[in-house]
């Protein structure tokens, strides 16, 4: 059986059971279920003719690293330039959302629902990867929400295309060159085939969007069918790939990713941030305490400040960290664990969010790290992103300045230093 699959004005035939390579046919199993394939948007001739020639070029490292004759020609065959991927690389939003806003829809009624379903409908496969890998069968739902909306959104773009595209003509060019040899690699390994290695725009893959590196490293095969499914129907591999992922990443069974407290009056915000840890008791002995009475002895643990001084304080633990190596971005962290909680039962936060206040623009937090570093601040660069070198900087000036440092950038903060 055979299926057509276009991409762009070329028709390339999957065949559904057998490999279309030169050279000896080579059986393969194709998962069950799965989603078909975007198209690839027609390219002009010269980027078509540019990343084709790049292939050429990248052959030998590809050789080099095991990947096979047969495998080479095999992932080859489909890929063209994708400019989709290109454009959605190069776009940059003006504005992003505030912290609350991204919560808003992480942990938003519908994935709260959705996400019980789910518990209900997998409960014991669930349980079996709880009890195997150690990590909380609600924190991998929410992994599974956040990342696909539960399997909903697993993407539709074929992986080798995107990659090589990327590979040749993007912003990382190294990073994704790496992550083109992996996704071979994952060909080479029978995992899957090249018509089903789909994923998002920038490579990530499956249930819970796993790119080839990640993959390579993390995922397992707990079905036991020979093979480290993420894509199929099934979620039950990209589930436990999950939780191994999670295991591996230093998860501690027992431990929340988080505990929202309070502060006293007068609190030092230069102790906020991830890099001052005490335990809980020494917390309590500066005035911290839990929204719902005495933290236990969970562990060393920072204080996130995830909206300044205006907004929820939260006692983050090494789980934390564990949910951060899936994706650093504190605010996805917090959906992870927030959705977790929900799901457990749990209430949400207490504290309520400043929500009279807007995002800065990159070219703002642009601005607001050059006005810092020339007035001897450093942010150790000006890329428009706030990292913990900005943050560091910021409280610096604030306390400098008579200002409450809390780290965070404001408008409101941006038109203090414009002000001088």
């Amino acid at each position: 059986m055979k299926r057509a699959t276009h991409l762009g004005t070329l028709t390339l035939v999957a065949f559904t059971g057998l490999s279309a390579c030169s050279g000896p046919m080579e059986r393969y199993a194709a998962p069950s279920g799965g989603v078909m394939a975007d198209e690839i948007p027609v390219a002009d001739s010269a980027h078509e003719r540019g990343l084709q020639n790049w292939l050429v070029g990248f052959k030998p490292r590809a050789m080099a690293a095991g990947i096979s004759e047969r495998t080479w020609q095999r992932s080859v065959a489909i890929i063209r330039y994708n400019p989709k991927v290109i454009e959605r690389d190069r776009y940059q939003a003006e504005f992003t959302k505030p912290v609350w806003e991204y919560l808003d829809s992480a942990v938003s009624d519908s994935r709260i629902e959705n996400g019980r379903a789910m518990l209900a409908q997998h409960r014991d496969l669930l349980n079996a990867i709880e009890a195997r890998y150690g990590v909380d069968k609600e924190v991998v739902v929410a992994v599974w929400g956040m990342e696909s909306n539960y399997g909903k959104n697993r993407g539709k773009t074929l992986i080798l295309p995107a990659l090589a595209t990327l590979a040749y003509d993007g912003r990382r060019g190294a990073f994704f060159q790496q992550q083109f040899l992996d996704a071979m690699k994952i060909i080479q390994a029978g995992d899957t085939d090249p018509m089903h290695l789909t994923g998002s725009w920038a490579g990530a893959m499956g249930h819970t969007q796993f790119i080839p590196s990640s993959y390579l490293s993390f995922a397992v095969d707990f079905t036991g069918d020979g093979k480290r499914d993420i894509w199929s129907d099934n979620p039950a591999d990209a589930l436990a790939s999950t939780a191994a992922y999670l295991a591996r990443s230093g998860w501690t069974r027992g431990q929340p990713w988080g505990v929202e407290v309070t502060l006293p009056a007068g609190f030092n915000y230069g102790l906020g941030g991830k890099k001052v840890k005490k335990t809980p008791a020494e917390w309590a002995a500066l005035g911290v305490r839990g929204v719902n009475g005495a933290v236990p002895n969970y562990g060393p643990a920072s204080i996130l400040l995830p909206a300044g001084s205006k907004g929820p304080a939260i006692m983050i633990f090494g789980n934390f960290a564990a949910i951060s190596r899936y994706n650093a971005a504190n605010s996805y962290v917090m959906g992870v664990g927030l959705l977790s909680d929900r799901l457990k039962g749990r209430g949400g936060l207490v504290a309520p969010w400043p929500r009279d206040g807007r995002a800065l623009s990159s070219n703002e937090k642009q601005e607001l790290q050059q006005r810092l570093t020339a007035l001897g601040y450093d942010t150790q660069g000006t890329d428009g992103m706030i990292g913990q070198n900005t943050i560091d900087a910021l409280v610096a000036w604030q306390r400098a300045n008579g200002m409450a440092p809390d780290g965070y950038a404001t408008i409101a903060v941006l038109e203090r230093l414009r002000r001088g």
